[in-house]
């Protein structure tokens, strides 16, 4: 089985030097996308390969790029971004391949920033993630000495400028128009759409903003090719996926696996079922704002097609797992108090919606929940639906909420009956 995106990372061990990565192969896709290829090839190439990002939404990578004006009668600066923010709850994949093998992501942004006639890149990271930052600064530095970052990279003409901002630390800066307003120096809130960023982006011009494990990938395929990427699945979506689990499993993780894998494997396999002792009672499948899945979704093919067949979604693919032990309303008190703090203040379904969510959740932990409370929850998942809010972080936040009340509404009733919490 390969691994392309983690074959040279080495836990416990620095991340290889640029030389160290050039003897690997790892700039050659760079070198043939540069003085072998137009843009209008690269972008064909991607799309042909169908690779889809991988920050949550799965939105055809070549497609995206395909939107940005170009040709001889556009003049200006364009720009890329890699969103690093990475701030969704129980996701830590793009960490892995920053602080494993920055140069990788390096090579891809060359490859993406050509193909879309971008001058200036940006890598916006996650304030936390302090060694990703120093690394990346370090591996920037190297790409700068040796001719793949500057001007007339590898004597082509093309030009490129890169740089790391490092994020003030809020959810909501994850959204891509949100992570461009904080980049220009603005409150990090959504921007109307239209106009959409491929057209009117970072300072109002043409901009692609792609999450970093999908930036990880072009150089892969402009060096091996489209077919090769989508033999690397297990469906009809290509290339391999980065899938995590955290909770009480024997071996919480983090493991490259072709995408479509199985849920069975992943949890079962990959990271040893469920601790002695314990029963899996459901999955939050790609952090914390998906939908869950549960015991009968487990020969799910872990993709973005099958997992929405499910009433869920593939968002990350670093699922949390709920255990027979842990009190399910208390699992999700606990995400949404994360959302409720985080969001904007921008429109009033999700200002004013997840905080009143958060006490009424507060209230079946304490033992005050009364009839009605779970209907109530329920028409507040209906008011923060996608449509009703400027963006779609409520909707995300009430993800876990409206399968939680789908799934265990015993649970939430028995809070009621009880007065109390079974749990504790």
């Amino acid at each position: 089985m390969e691994t392309p995106l983690t074959q040279h990372i080495k836990p416990g061990s620095d991340p290889p030097g640029i030389k160290e990565y050039i003897k690997a192969g790892g700039y050659s896709g760079v070198d043939k996308a540069l003085k072998g290829m137009s843009p209008e090839e690269i972008i064909a190439l991607v799309k042909s390969s169908g690779l889809l990002g991988r920050g949550g939404a799965g939105f055809p990578t070549g497609l995206k790029w395909s939107f940005v004006p170009s040709g001889k009668d556009f003049d200006g600066t364009k720009y890329l971004v890699c969103n690093a923010d990475e701030m969704e709850p129980a996701s830590f994949k793009d960490r892995y391949l920053m602080e494993g093998n920055p140069h990788q992501l390096i090579a891809g942004m060359i490859v993406a920033a050509y193909a879309i006639g971008a001058s200036k890149a940006y890598i916006f990271i996650r304030w936390a993630y302090k060694k990703a930052y120093s690394l990346l600064n370090k591996a920037i530095t190297e790409a700068y000495e040796i001719g793949y970052l500057g001007t007339n990279i590898l004597g082509t003409g093309y030009s490129l400028d890169l740089y790391v901002h490092s994020s003030a630390g809020r959810y909501i800066c994850g959204e891509e128009t949100g992570l461009l307003n904080a980049l220009e120096g603005k409150r990090g809130i959504p921007r109307t759409k239209p106009p959409f960023p491929a057209v009117s982006g970072l300072f109002g011009r043409p901009t692609v903003v792609n999450n970093v494990e999908t930036l990880c990938w072009p150089a892969h395929i402009v060096e091996k090719g489209a077919d090769w990427f989508l033999k690397l699945s297990l469906s009809k979506e290509g290339g391999t996926k980065l899938y995590g689990v955290s909770g009480r499993v024997k071996k919480p993780g983090l493991w490259e696996l072709p995408m479509g894998t199985l849920l069975r494997e992943i949890i079962f396999d990959h990271a040893g079922g469920m601790q002695d002792g314990y029963k899996l009672r459901g999955i939050i499948p790609g952090g914390a704002s998906t939908d869950f899945m549960i015991e009968s979704h487990l020969d799910t093919r872990m993709d973005f097609t099958s997992a929405k067949e499910t009433g869920s979604r593939l968002g990350t693919g670093t699922m949390v797992i709920l255990d027979d032990k842990t009190c399910p309303v208390a699992f999700i008190h606990n995400m949404l108090k994360f959302f409720a703090e985080e969001s904007c203040g921008w429109c009033t379904p999700c200002r004013e919606g997840l905080p009143w969510v958060t006490k009424i959740l507060a209230s079946f932990e304490q033992g005050l929940a009364k009839d009605g409370d779970i209907e109530i929850l329920e028409h507040q998942c209906w008011y923060m639906s996608p449509g009703n809010t400027f963006c779609a972080h409520a909707p995300g936040a009430v993800e876990p909420l409206q399968s939680g009340i789908r799934y265990f509404r015993e649970d939430f009733q028995k809070h009621i009956n009880d007065k109390c919490c079974p749990w504790r």
